[in-house]
């Protein structure tokens, strides 16, 4: 144990990070393994329970079984700690353990945190941690009082309790797993407007993360007080909503409120109230530019950020305009440019080399229900076409690695795995030709 423990002290903290949600994965699939996890009659393969197990930890919500037809009460419970720790984070959590039981916090964790949040300097990192856990029990003790009314009126008080209690913490982490049975997800309330925008209320403030949260609490909901980041965030998410919501009223002719649901479910919470196979292809795609681009940095969502796909643009208006990055009478850090390409990049490199690989292994499935899937993965959302359960073991396999990437930030893998040394050598300077 000592040895371990001083190995981990040598790692750098996003490597700490990746083995962290690793060992959770697995430790969450023993669990669900577990007869007791198990109902009267079902077995739990390894493949079904370590993508069980990867999907809720990643808060994905992507589903090889029906939770609520295969787990017990308890678990589902393991399957709601799984998402809560996996939407605040691995080192989060530690850190509220270790401050509620009086320890204090070493530089070591200080940068854990840091490094899981996004957050550029080390100060105030106690208070923003407190912050982080006072902020999601109020969200989703709210949530829970919301919906309550909504689940009361089809099943008995502790059983609507309980479903609220797993509805709401999925929906704020982004997770879109649902205890309701027969795979039908949020279907049954497709009509249902208060438990829409209760949920899609969630969703949204789960997804524009902590920081932002704290930034409009501190400037007292004055936009043009907040920061650059916040208004970044606010604003493209905003925008991609609504665009969201008019492209698939326009594709498929939906409902301006389902329309609306999907598209801020796409933005990384996988809750459907329609049939995923049922759209067109067209209103599949839409979703699936929605589910890459994804949540907001320091969130519970997952995707290329919308800031990352804010910093693009903003590349792309500037090279017609001649003007430098920027937005709200700010200018943007030279490297961000360069990030931002990284980060889509590699998420694209993802999406292409799983999609391909699902391609091989299930010739016999249309080439947009395997993208469209691959892309859920790994923009951590957990819509799908239905075709989950069916998939081949490989294929789940493929899907555990995309999510765990996905989560984790491909990035932030690359980065951490991959040895950079110093240059020894300068060339001299060569341009080529672009475009």
């Amino acid at each position: 144990m000592k040895q371990i423990i001083h190995y981990l002290r040598k790692q750098p903290p996003a490597r700490i990070i990746a083995l962290g949600f690793a060992l959770v994965i697995l430790l969450g699939a023993v669990l669900l393994m577990l007869p007791v996890s198990a109902r009267p009659g079902v077995q739990v393969r390894w493949i079904d329970a370590l993508f069980t197990s990867t999907s809720a930890v990643c808060v994905t919500g992507l589903i090889a079984v029906d939770s609520a037809d295969t787990f017990t009460p308890f678990g589902q419970a393991v399957l709601l700690g799984l998402i809560q720790v996996g939407g605040l984070g691995v080192t989060s959590i530690g850190m509220g353990l270790a401050l509620a039981a009086g320890r204090r916090i070493s530089l070591k964790g200080r940068s854990l945190v840091r490094e899981a949040l996004n957050v550029d300097s080390f100060g105030g990192m106690i208070r923003l941690v407190r912050a982080v856990f006072f902020m999601t029990l109020c969200f989703e003790v709210g949530g829970i009082v919301l919906s309550f009314p909504v689940f009361v009126q089809d099943y008995p008080p502790l059983h609507a309790l309980w479903v609220s209690t797993f509805h709401t913490v999925a929906a704020f982490n982004n997770s879109g797993f649902d205890i309701l049975g027969g795979l039908r997800n949020l279907i049954p309330y497709h009509d249902n407007v208060w438990l829409n925008l209760v949920t899609c209320g969630l969703i949204i403030f789960g997804g524009i993360g902590f920081l932002v949260m704290l930034d409009v609490v501190k400037c007292r909901f004055r936009f043009r007080k907040l920061n650059l980041h916040s208004k970044v965030v606010i604003t493209t998410s905003a925008v991609l909503l609504a665009a969201g919501t008019v492209l698939l009223q326009l594709t498929d002719g939906i409902g301006w409120l389902a329309a609306f649901f999907h598209s801020v479910s796409a933005r990384t919470a996988g809750f459907s109230t329609l049939p995923m196979g049922d759209l067109s292809d067209a209103g599949l795609f839409v979703l699936t530019v929605l589910m890459f681009i994804g949540a907001s940095p320091g969130s519970t969502g997952g995707g290329i950020k919308t800031t990352t796909f804010f910093v693009l643009l903003q590349e792309v208006r500037c090279i017609f305009s001649k003007r430098r990055p920027g937005a709200f009478h700010r200018r943007l850090p030279d490297g961000s440019m360069s990030k931002a390409a990284t980060i889509a990049l590699l998420g694209m490199l993802v999406v292409c080399t799983g999609t391909f690989l699902l391609c091989v292994l299930e010739p016999a499935t249309p080439f947009i229900n395997l993208l469209f899937e691959d892309v859920s993965a790994f923009g951590t959302v957990g819509l799908s076409t239905g075709i989950t359960p069916a998939l081949r073991d490989p294929s789940k396999l493929v899907l555990i690695l995309t999510m765990y990437t996905g989560r984790v930030g491909a990035f932030t893998l690359l980065s951490i795995w991959v040895e950079r040394p110093e240059p020894v050598a300068r060339y001299t300077e060569e341009a080529i030709t672009i475009g």
